[in-house]
């Protein structure tokens, strides 16, 4: 866990900030390359990509906050809910607003809604698999504890956020690191960046608009669903303890990409 990358004078840069960057650069670009296969131009998608960013952390912030107020927020300053450069930032509700804002900028510019869907959905994952990564930087979304004979669990630092829920649980010292918790931060890297590899694949043989966006939906959701398993940070769960809040928002998105599926049209194929 590295959370400052450097200091410019007065200036922090933390890695999560990096990693989120390169990551929304990283999408698009790639997208900007599909966009030119559906005739689009390419200069269209970086357009969009303010308002992506805008809708983006907006939405993310205001589900975060509204997630972690009682823990982070309640008995912080009122300016501590404007420091997103220090991470948190809930990923459902930045997909969220950053669907809101692209919608705006497509009618705004009369552009086909369901042809950019497709053309930006395997760029959010590859987005994803970066701005894990700075997570793990971070040291937030941590995993549960696992056994330290796994040999890919992680210990964090004393003062991380693995290590201040453990330390209150009476789990470890003041002095020592954390016990070995599961890398969900890098489970969910390394899966959003094959899932990135699938939805490229399928965009070139797509049968219809909205298809790739609509793969993205239940896939990003299953894959969540699964890591959230093994996620140690919520300070609740629901269904009796067994589903975490981000399991439960899925469950709806996989209900939507299924019904985008079946509702969507298709294209008329003549017989010749």
């Amino acid at each position: 866990m590295h959370d400052i990358a450097f200091k410019l004078g007065p200036l922090t840069v933390h890695w999560y900030g990096i990693c989120v960057a390169a990551g929304f650069l990283a999408g698009l670009w790639t997208a900007s390359r599909r966009a030119r296969r559906e005739g689009i131009s390419p200069e269209r998608v970086f357009d969009l990509g303010p308002w992506l960013i805008l809708g983006g952390i907006a939405g993310g912030r205001i589900l975060y906050i509204v997630s972690y107020w009682n823990e982070e927020f309640a008995a912080n300053p009122f300016p501590a809910v404007f420091k997103i450069w220090q991470g948190g930032l809930v990923f459902y509700g930045g997909l969220i607003g950053a669907t809101l804002g692209a919608m705006y900028y497509l009618h705004r510019k009369n552009l086909p809604v369901w042809k950019m869907a497709d053309i930006l959905a395997p760029s959010v994952a590859l987005g994803s698999a970066f701005g894990r990564i700075g997570c793990l930087m971070h040291g937030c979304c941590f995993g549960r504890v696992c056994s330290a004979s796994l040999p890919w669990g992680i210990q964090f630092p004393n003062g991380s956020p693995a290590w201040d829920k453990q330390y209150d649980s009476g789990l470890v010292g003041a002095h020592d690191p954390s016990l070995p918790v599961h890398p969900t931060e890098i489970y969910d890297s390394v899966l959003n960046f094959l899932f990135y590899l699938f939805l490229a694949w399928l965009f070139r043989r797509k049968k219809f608009d909205g298809q790739v966006f609509s793969v993205y939906l239940i896939g990003y959701a299953i894959l969540r669903s699964f890591v959230e398993y093994f996620r140690g940070d919520y300070p609740v769960r629901y269904l009796g303890g067994v589903a975490t809040p981000a399991q439960l928002v899925s469950i709806g998105i996989i209900l939507g990409g299924v019904l985008l599926l079946f509702l969507l049209p298709r294209p008329v194929v003549k017989n010749t």
